[in-house]
């Protein structure tokens, strides 16, 4: 069984309490609790946060280009894949200031990574 809103018609599983379009309750006699709904262009970024994932970031995707320039017999630039990890997961986000942000680290580990292998493999 269903249940519709009798506010905005909306046809809702018949365990909802509430209408998972407008919020109305579709029991009678129930209040609705404090909901709040963010959108995700509303959240703000935590910019300590984003310092951080810039750091691991270059970290992480540099850190074969500089262990191959202090020792050229190693094969340690594999590791500087571990850069993409950051890039790749702000890039799945929704918030438009984090997908900027993660495109910015995506192009710092690609140049970090191919320096990596440049100089591992010369």
């Amino acid at each position: 069984m269903t249940r519709t809103c009798k506010n905005c018609g909306f046809v809702n599983q018949d365990d909802y309490d509430f209408c998972a379009k407008c919020g109305t309750p579709l029991v009678e006699g129930l209040q609705p609790k404090n909901v709040y709904v963010y959108r995700a262009d509303q959240l703000q970024v935590n910019k300590k946060a984003l310092a951080a994932a810039y750091i691991i970031t270059i970290f992480l995707s540099w850190s074969g280009f500089v262990v191959s320039l202090i020792s050229k017999q190693t094969h340690l630039a594999v590791f500087t894949f571990f850069g993409f990890f950051m890039p790749f997961y702000l890039l799945q986000a929704k918030h438009p200031t984090l997908k900027k942000h993660g495109l910015i680290m995506m192009m710092i580990s690609l140049v970090g990574v191919s320096l990596s292998f440049y100089v591992m493999f010369h």
